[in-house]
């Protein structure tokens, strides 16, 4: 059989750091249709910082990290063959497709995009990242108008998504992010009231000059340093959204937690709650819903940065662990 789906596969757990070199790229054929199963042609597929997790082992929701694998991922696709009715050929789909272009999947495993609504937002605003941003700040974090909201790593494909929730509720949002020009984007394009660099030496004053009167909601995509300077400038009764911690996916020593804990927590009142967004699922349609109204309102704007080819893949993930990206980083496949 003629081999035309070619695949990235886990080459070797990463040790320390990954590198692009920790994946292998094959060529396969393409799967068998079974009953109730559709296949599915993959034209692009996202990629985020909490799969590293994955390959570290410590995301117990992802399983465990097997060389010779293909690399999971989610991705949108054509559905070109089916054998379920629900599911007919010329669908378009959002499903676990991995780092590939071919796949079968069960037709329960599919989500069926609308027609009405572009496929790439699957990936971003409309799939998991966006409802992560909308449930976690909105039912976890609280935030109410006035409140000052505070977002690390605000030019993420969660946190430039948060950080526009916490606008539209009328919070005043302080972003956290890793480069200028980022900032500025946050601020010109996504309203953002004010960004700091975390890089630079006086990050801790930036902080506080940008938060004079305290952080109310902290949507922590982060964890590590920044998380600790946050703690600092809690307010009474503020709440902490513990939703990803790159700082310490990228490493096989994970430094330890901030300092303050439980104390600031206590004498502060200060809640600090972690969510998985598949807690949510039965309320997807709801977050979608509007996820979609402020999209088309023009008061949500959703950023895509894409990469191109599947060969671009291993490189793309390293460049977006050292916060190379700008919103929902995404493999678009030829």
């Amino acid at each position: 059989m003629k081999k035309e789906n070619q695949q990235v596969l886990i080459d070797a757990l990463p040790q320390g750091k990954l590198r692009a070199g920790d994946f292998r790229f094959e060529w396969a054929s393409i799967p068998a249709v079974g009953d109730d199963q559709v296949l599915v042609k993959t034209k692009a597929f996202a990629i985020a910082a909490g799969t590293r997790a994955g390959l570290q082992g410590s995301a117990s929701y992802a399983g465990a990290p097997i060389i010779g694998r293909v690399m999971n991922g989610s991705g949108v696709g054509e559905v070109i063959q089916s054998h379920c009715a629900q599911v007919p050929v010329g669908s378009w789909v959002k499903a676990a497709t991995g780092w590939q272009t071919y796949s079968v999947h069960n037709s329960s495993e599919t989500e069926l995009i609308p027609r009405s609504h572009d496929p790439i937002a699957y990936l971003g605003v409309l799939g998991i990242t966006g409802l992560s941003a909308y449930f976690g700040l909105l039912d976890v974090g609280r935030p109410r108008d006035g409140e000052t909201v505070m977002v690390s790593a605000a030019g993420g494909s969660v946190g430039h998504i948060a950080g526009q929730l916490a606008k539209i509720k009328g919070a005043r949002v302080v972003g956290v992010c890793g480069n200028e020009s980022k900032g500025k984007i946050l601020r010109s394009k996504l309203g953002f009231d004010a960004v700091v660099n975390y890089k630079d030496d006086d990050f801790r004053e930036q902080l506080k000059d940008a938060t004079p009167d305290g952080v109310d909601v902290y949507f922590d995509n982060t964890g590590g340093m920044i998380l600790g300077s946050a703690l600092f400038r809690m307010n009474i009764g503020g709440r902490i959204v513990c939703c990803g911690v790159v700082s310490q996916y990228d490493t096989d020593q994970p430094a330890p937690g901030p300092k303050g804990i439980p104390g600031l927590l206590i004498n502060k009142r200060v809640s600090m709650q972690g969510f998985l967004i598949y807690d949510y699922a039965d309320r997807f349609q709801q977050g979608r819903a509007e996820l979609q109204k402020w999209l088309s309102s023009g008061h949500l704007k959703s950023l895509v940065d894409p990469v191109q080819g599947i060969d671009a893949a291993p490189d793309a993930f390293v460049d977006l662990l050292h916060g190379g990206n700008i919103g929902t980083r995404i493999v678009e496949l030829k």
